[in-house]
């Protein structure tokens, strides 16, 4: 068997994301078989990492948080004249009703990035986060990780056009994974998905005669949106997880 970067394989056994075990080798926070580290440096399935206290210590202070995003807003850099939605973060959108005894510091905002995206004109739960393992965890190439939305569509469905929201659709020449999709109401759809290309849910729609006109992501994982207010934040608590 090849070896690999020391880096990967820490992401792989989920100790912590490819960039912040760099950092954790710079530091002198990982020994392979009793030895301290190098950067590069490979290492076979059957060697054995450590990681220092420290580097738990560096992780259990990144902080996840919870948003729920307003229409106008875009998830990750600032484009077009849009805000970001991290913009949003600040004491004064906390929202009142947060059970997590952290307190805000303008550190919590050091490196803080999207886990996920909505789109401009989409709504609801957003998470941003500066842990490695949360962002590969929801994002990563093999999450498997369902995020719900509730979606109010118009126009005439096609005959098959559920059955083919549920598995059959491709797009940009690719199969979509299997989605749970099923009728709330009468102009309400609720879509369960493992994955998340680009405007997914609204180019799926327009394929079986549909056009959105609202969409809400209400949980990601087991963490749901709840009664969080629109344009407000909160953290995520220690005993959440996706």
């Amino acid at each position: 068997m090849e070896p690999v970067r020391l880096s990967k394989r820490m992401a792989e056994l989920g100790l912590c994301s490819r960039r912040e075990a760099d950092s954790y080798i710079e530091q002198g926070w990982v020994k392979v078989d009793g030895e301290v580290a190098i950067l590069g440096q490979k290492v076979l399935p059957h060697n054995q990492i450590e990681v220092d206290r420290k580097a738990q210590d560096a992780q259990s202070a990144r902080v996840t948080i919870l948003l729920n995003k307003p229409v106008g807003y875009v998830s990750g850099q600032a484009e077009d004249g849009y805000l970001p939605a991290v913009a949003l973060v600040k004491p004064e959108n906390r929202w009142a009703e947060d059970g997590s005894r952290k307190r805000f510091q303008p550190s919590h905002l050091r490196g803080l990035a999207p886990a996920g995206r909505l789109d401009i004109d989409s709504v609801g739960l957003l998470v941003l986060t500066q842990d490695g393992r949360i962002a590969k965890q929801l994002i990563g190439e093999h999450s498997e990780v369902e995020k719900e939305y509730l979606v109010r569509v118009e126009g005439e469905l096609s005959a098959d056009g559920l059955k083919l929201l549920n598995h059959g659709l491709s797009l940009d020449g690719k199969k979509l994974l299997p989605a749970k999709v099923s009728w709330q109401n009468d102009d309400q759809l609720r879509f369960v998905l493992r994955e998340g290309k680009k405007r997914q849910i609204r180019r799926m729609c327009e394929l079986v005669g549909l056009r959105v006109i609202g969409l809400k992501r209400i949980s990601i994982g087991n963490v749901k949106l709840g009664n969080l207010p629109t344009g407000q934040w909160r953290y995520l608590r220690d005993d959440e997880q996706f």
